[in-house]
């Protein structure tokens, strides 16, 4: 099979994280603010762990009230994954490379530098914090990341608030891909369309040499993600943390963006699979876009030639 390179692939998660991945799902029964992805993603993760959504709660709620972090560690156990195994999996899928994202830069730092044919690091840098272009200078230069993140989601920002410029300024300078959230989110502390395709808009005027990767696909405002792509030769979209086989899916909403893959946008469609959130192995993700209804050419594009430009 020819290779892939994979935009977002999940971090190698350490007990603790998987805990931490617990905890913040399903710490209470509310499903209030970021907690509520746990009624999107949840179920095929509790079905992992061979429960039901709401014994996972129950479980999980329980142990965390009780501060049974050990008992709360095994059943969070199948979650982590050793270094070993997880290079295993990405083997299986083809997936030569990818970029992986930690809140942890420090982290991020030292594995990509293990590990600098396989993974690239993505960093968050919040436009709140120092001189945010000398942040991206000093995570680009000496820690070693490729990318940097502008999400929505973890700042509550949108894409052209005008503190993000400093950061889209330097990338642009360094010739540097940033990534844009674009999508809908399921967080009930935020407003549900802060990652709407729109606000891309005004960077890609303002900064044409940037390159853009709108992530997640602009769903559920697939035709406007379209639209913007056509209109910013700059602009890239990548289907993030949504299952490949629903694109061919009549009615799903992904009629426009498949029908535009396999023609006029095809040199600008990357793969990131969101793995972490899509809760199946990596390897059927990559069989999922296979099998979509694209020419083959197209798809090596979207699978591994269009990433292999875009990040030199």
């Amino acid at each position: 099979m020819e290779q892939v390179i994979d935009l977002r692939l999940p971090f190698p998660s350490s007990r603790k994280d998987a805990v931490d991945k617990l905890k913040m799902m399903f710490a209470s029964s509310s499903s209030n603010g970021i907690a509520n992805y746990r009624n999107i993603y949840g179920p095929r993760l509790a079905g992992n762990l061979g429960m039901s959504l709401e014994e996972l709660q129950l479980k999980t709620e329980t142990l965390i009230q009780r501060g049974a972090e050990d008992e709360l560690a095994e059943i969070a156990e199948p979650l982590s994954i050793s270094l070993e195994d997880y290079f295993n999996q990405l083997d299986e899928a083809d997936v030569e490379s990818g970029l992986i994202l930690s809140q942890d830069t420090q982290r991020t730092a030292n594995l990509i530098a293990r590990y600098p044919d396989r993974l690239k690091g993505l960093i968050i840098i919040d436009p709140n914090e120092g001189d945010p272009a000398k942040n991206v200078e000093h995570a680009i230069k000496e820690l070693g990341f490729s990318a940097v993140y502008a999400s929505a989601l973890h700042l509550n920002m949108e894409a052209d608030d005008p503190r993000f410029f400093p950061i889209y300024a330097k990338t642009q300078e360094l010739q540097i891909p940033v990534v844009i959230y674009t999508s809908m989110n399921f967080n009930t502390d935020m407003r549900w369309d802060i990652g709407h395709p729109r606000y891309i808009d005004a960077v890609a005027r303002a900064f044409p040499h940037l390159k853009i990767i709108a992530t997640c696909g602009g769903w559920p405002w697939v035709n406007e993600m379209v639209a913007l792509a056509r209109r910013h030769q700059n602009l890239y979209i990548d289907t993030c943390s949504h299952r490949p086989k629903h694109l061919a899916t009549p009615g799903s909403g992904w009629e426009m963006l498949l029908q535009f893959a396999n023609t006029l946008l095809q040199d600008r469609m990357v793969f990131s699979s969101g793995v972490g959130d899509i809760g199946l192995p990596l390897s059927q993700i990559v069989q999922e876009v296979r099998d979509l209804p694209l020419k083959e050419d197209v798809k090596r594009k979207w699978l591994y030639s269009n990433a292999a430009e875009l990040f030199g």
